[in-house]
């Protein structure tokens, strides 16, 4: 921890940064006073999370696995950027990218992830964006939500922290039911990121 007594988080997204803007909206309200903001990393060089970041004076770094020889550089790459900004957790805030196994066994337990349905059901590959909506839809079910959880090798099934349940709704289309699961998203991933923070500085 820094001498500030706050934990330096990363996020890394590559797309908008709506997650990102919840995040940074609840820490400037004063809702998140354990954390700073030491780094924000997208794979998209475009990505709206970088201008985000950068317009509130936060490091913006675009870091692709298209620009290293191999997943060993990148992964070298990535990690010294964290280390060089004294990065002690990392929320994913929209990455589309499985996350590098050395980054993973660095920060084990360190790593938290939002998913837009209801671990451990509408997880696992290829279950990101409206394809999870869909699934929900067709299911049959009669909520759904978000989930934030741990991160580990597996697509979605580390440990659930917290749940925020939303209702589905009759008429509702997967596009619907996304812009209801988002607003539940930017109420919970701030609050578990809160009570995550409490619980490193407690038992670091």
């Amino acid at each position: 921890m820094t001498h500030s007594g706050k934990i330096p988080i990363a996020v890394f997204g590559s797309g908008r940064g709506s997650n990102f803007q919840a995040i940074l909206d609840a820490a400037q309200r004063g809702d998140l006073p354990g954390i700073s903001f030491a780094l924000v990393v997208s794979n998209n060089s475009d990505a709206g999370i970088l201008e985000i970041a950068r317009a509130n004076g936060i490091p913006a770094l675009h870091c692709s696995r298209k620009s290293y020889p191999d997943d060993a550089a990148f992964e070298a790459a990535l990690l010294e950027a964290l280390r060089s900004h004294d990065t002690e957790a990392i929320v994913l805030a929209g990455y589309m990218k499985k996350v590098p196994p050395g980054i993973i066994a660095a920060y084990r337990g360190r790593i938290l992830n939002i998913h837009p349905a209801l671990l451990p059901r509408f997880g696992g590959q290829g279950m990101y964006g409206i394809r999870v909506h869909e699934a929900v839809l067709a299911s049959g079910e009669r909520e759904s939500g978000a989930t934030v959880h741990l991160v580990d090798e597996e697509y979605d099934r580390g440990v659930i922290l917290l749940q925020r349940r939303v209702p589905v709704l009759p008429g509702d289309t997967p596009e619907t039911l996304a812009a209801r699961v988002l607003e539940a998203e930017h109420q919970v991933y701030p609050e578990a990121l809160r009570r995550f923070v409490e619980t490193m500085v407690h038992h670091p």
